[in-house]
């Protein structure tokens, strides 16, 4: 164990004086090696999310022939930052080789390819393990390695049904409306990858045993809705959906459309906020009680006719200040500008992307300058690895 952490700090060393002085990696995780394998969705995420915190996060990028559309622009300059790629064929000898070579370096390995895959590649846990016993080995899939639909296509809109996660989105008299892809393929998946690894990391680092992190968006959907279950078994949640405090039935959380067709956001669930909305609308006198359900629809009514009179901006410029929990519904093209994020860096470009996050104290918020394209740093990436 000790010897391995002093391997550790001495390939710190080595890696911070090969990369030069303005180029030295930093973040909490500078140091640590991940070997990517090439995949769509969650596992470029948590990859990005790796390498946002100093990680050298190595993708290994299939042949042209074999990626597809698809595959060759998923990632492109925002999903697969910060890391370097180089392109093996891993059914070609001397590739498959030098991937087991690769791994035998490595701290983790990342997959998001369907079960089974990897083994047949003889790149399976076991084989890997064998090649590096302390690895962490993080896979990514829609129903986990295991299960009756463990081999079965599925999208993230399958997967958060599963959950119950899609079922409680969407109006009362309509179908679920599927948050896009962020509650599984992102929250589910490739955040819920990251996070094991970096627990099995940190285990990894004080017994030098590695193990599978086996990251499934199923799982990750479900765990996303354990205040939603807290609150069903507490009688505070109804199976019907349009009935519930966060699911855009509540007049006083939900969105507003304005006089020029933008929309507003509003978010006033505690009583003294409830009351800076009434008061910014202009209905403080009209005696509407926040926890009389019946009156809802007519409430809701009520604030819409009121947003609807005046542009977004201006309803911007009147809640203002106050604590009525009034925010402008933004695009991604107006977000990067909004003030707030300004003065926070919340996004940097071009271009226009999310900063890395969260931040540390320790560590200024960077994306490590590389060319993302497959092996157009192909020999330093082999010299830097020692291969």
């Amino acid at each position: 164990m000790v010897k391995h952490r002093l391997q550790w700090l001495a390939r710190i060393a080595k890696v911070s004086r090969q990369m030069g002085e303005g180029e030295q990696m930093s973040g909490p995780l500078a140091g640590v090696r991940i070997v990517e394998f090439e995949s769509i969705g969650p596992g470029p995420y948590g990859a990005m999310l790796l390498a946002d915190l100093g990680a050298e996060v190595l993708r290994i990028a299939r042949p042209s022939a074999e990626r597809g559309g698809l595959i060759a622009n998923i990632g492109g300059a925002v999903l697969h930052r910060g890391r370097r790629a180089i392109t093996l064929d891993l059914k070609a000898a001397v590739d498959l080789d030098l991937g087991r070579r690769l791994i035998s370096r490595a701290d983790g390995l990342i997959e998001g390819l369907r079960p089974g895959v990897m083994e047949k590649l003889g790149l399976g846990p076991e084989a890997a393990l064998g090649l590096n016993p302390r690895l962490v080995y993080g896979r990514v899939t829609g129903w986990g390695q295991e299960g009756p639909l463990a081999r079965t296509a599925g999208h993230d809109i399958n997967y958060i049904a599963l959950s119950g996660a899609l079922g409680e989105m969407g109006p009362a008299d309509g179908p679920p409306m599927p948050p896009l892809s962020l509650v599984g393929d992102f929250g589910g998946g490739g955040l819920f990858l990251a996070f094991g690894m970096l627990a099995a990391l940190i285990e990894a680092g004080r017994t030098s045993a590695g193990q599978v992190v086996d990251a499934a968006m199923l799982d990750g959907a479900a765990s996303q809705m354990a205040l939603l279950y807290a609150w069903r078994a507490g009688g505070t949640w109804s199976d019907r959906r349009g009935t519930n405090l966060l699911d855009g039935s509540a007049p006083f959380y939900r969105c507003y459309t304005c006089a020029d067709g933008g929309f507003v956001a509003v978010g006033a669930i505690e009583p003294q906020f409830f009351a800076a909305l009434l008061a910014g609308l202009g209905l403080e006198g009209e005696g509407w009680d926040q926890n009389d359900r019946g009156s809802w629809p007519r409430l809701a009514t009520r604030i819409a006719e009121e947003f609807a009179t005046l542009p977004r901006d201006a309803w911007v410029l009147r809640f203002d200040g106050t604590d009525a929990c009034v925010s402008p519904v933004l695009g991604m093209a107006e977000a990067p500008g909004h003030p707030h994020n300004q003065a926070r860096g919340t996004f940097t470009g071009p271009p226009d992307q999310p900063t890395p996050g969260p931040r540390f104290s320790n560590h200024p918020a960077t994306i490590r300058d590389c060319s993302t394209a497959p092996d157009a740093e192909r020999a330093a990436v082999l010299t830097d690895w020692g291969i």
